[in-house]
């Protein structure tokens, strides 16, 4: 399977940085925002802005959480065998402005999920979309992104991968 670099290491921490400034403008001092990471690949994407906001722009006490959304996407039954996650949110979100964080917009279905599996944490006053890559051409929901890092066309049969350091060896985006 061949593959081509749509991000190096330098332009996805560029883009991290850019993110991070961008939910500054919005959010100041997140003492009403929540960031939240969609499980499995939206966690690194979440905690890697998290350690940005506070070492490099020294904002304090930023809720973090992880959203397991298996039980609530509509495919849960259908066919695939799903492997569930654990949600791990110590906060309710009732009326703070909730940021969900994924590393791939790809159709819209598992952020549907996320907006039905949060409410199990309270009533958000607002929700927010950050994503690193937008496939926007393959949307089947009306879901678009508040902060995105690249917007990729990509053929329906090619697939998105998202390395991060800490898991893959290196910070990279590759259209496979």
């Amino acid at each position: 399977m061949s593959q081509k670099v749509l991000l190096t290491s330098k332009e996805v921490n560029i883009i991290l940085h850019r993110l991070a400034c961008q939910l500054i403008e919005n959010h100041l001092d997140f003492s009403n925002s929540v960031l939240i990471g969609i499980q499995p690949r939206g966690v690194s994407l979440a905690q890697r802005l998290k350690t940005i906001l506070e070492t490099d722009y020294k904002i304090k006490n930023i809720p973090l959480g992880f959203l397991d959304i298996t039980f609530f996407r509509d495919d849960f039954r259908r066919g695939e065998q799903l492997e569930a996650n654990k949600t791990q949110i110590d906060f309710l979100v009732e009326d703070k402005k909730v940021v969900f964080i994924d590393d791939v917009l790809f159709t819209g279905r598992s952020i549907r999920a996320a907006l039905s599996a949060v409410q199990s944490f309270g009533r958000p006053s607002e929700i927010e979309l950050l994503v690193l890559i937008d496939r926007r051409f393959s949307r089947h929901l009306p879901i678009q992104p508040d902060y995105r890092g690249r917007q990729v066309d990509a053929i329906d049969d090619e697939k998105v991968k998202v390395c991060w350091k800490e898991k893959d060896g290196e910070d990279a985006v590759y259209l496979m």
